[in-house]
């Protein structure tokens, strides 16, 4: 994947969320990395960041963990660029499974791309994204499709949540004990189709990137189903985590006025 020409204000800033959580950003999407460095080497990687990030993921794993720090599995919230770009340089240093949604699998074994983006759609993100990468990855060697019962392997405690709309297999990760959500691009807080937006990283709760979404019926819906877990904590694929009163009434919001906000008016 060639490198993309998109670079906001927090691009390379680390954010401890939690003792077990950290979130790191990159250019202009995020990667999680689970575990606490202080009782142990292995982490969980969720996500794989922008094309050619790959050193810098390895550098932070080596900076948080050790440099004997060892990798035990990738989650995936979906197969986009932006969430792949570093996966099969990863694989080649950590050669551990891949776990996504069954409905991801085409996206991830070569079999199919994914859809043209919607360049239609205001914002000049938006207009930029023809030239974004979209294309099948394949990393069969290393998939393995999730479970149906919501469990995670290696993470207990966590749950995964089949959040489609973005993409047909799009799932978030929701940690019931504290309340933590990992929402992938279910939602965003930033504006992502707004190039401005993307750049200084405003912070404010939207859908899914609009560019990418295929259905927005099921997106209205996983917004619904989130809101309704009530998250303390959702670190999303883009904009800075959040862990404020805000966050579930802004969820709420966002659920009650997707069709008006969200949704774009040639849908």
């Amino acid at each position: 994947m060639k490198k993309i020409p998109l670079t906001s204000v927090t691009s390379g800033l680390g954010i401890e969320v939690l003792p077990d959580l950290y979130c790191l950003s990159i250019q202009i999407a995020n990667v999680c990395f689970i575990g606490d460095p202080r009782q142990t080497n292995e982490f969980i990687l969720v996500d794989a960041g922008m094309p050619d990030s790959a050193d810098l993921i390895i550098e932070e794993a080596k900076n948080r963990f050790g440099e004997d720090c060892k990798l035990i599995s990738i989650i995936l919230t979906h197969g986009h660029f932006d969430h792949v770009g570093a996966l099969q340089e990863l694989l080649e240093k950590w050669n551990v499974p891949v776990y996504a949604h069954s409905l991801e699998e085409p996206y991830l074994t070569g079999k199919e791309n994914y859809p043209p983006p919607n360049k239609d759609i205001p914002g000049l993100v938006a207009k930029m994204s023809p030239l974004f990468p979209r294309h099948s990855i394949d990393v069969s060697s290393n998939l393995h499709i999730l479970p149906p019962s919501g469990k995670l392997p290696s993470l207990p405690g966590w749950e995964y949540i089949h959040t489609p709309g973005h993409t047909p297999g799009h799932i978030s990760l929701f940690r019931e004990n504290d309340r933590v959500l990992i929402a992938g691009d279910a939602f965003t807080n930033v504006e992502q189709e707004s190039l401005y937006e993307v750049l200084t990283q405003k912070q404010e709760l939207h859908g899914p990137p609009a560019y990418f979404t295929t259905d927005w019926d099921a997106a209205w819906n996983s917004i619904k189903t989130l809101a309704i877990l009530k998250p303390n904590v959702a670190i999303c694929g883009h904009g800075l985590p959040i862990a404020n009163s805000d966050l579930a009434p802004g969820l709420h919001l966002l659920a009650r006025d997707f069709d008006k906000t969200e949704i774009p008016s040639d849908n």
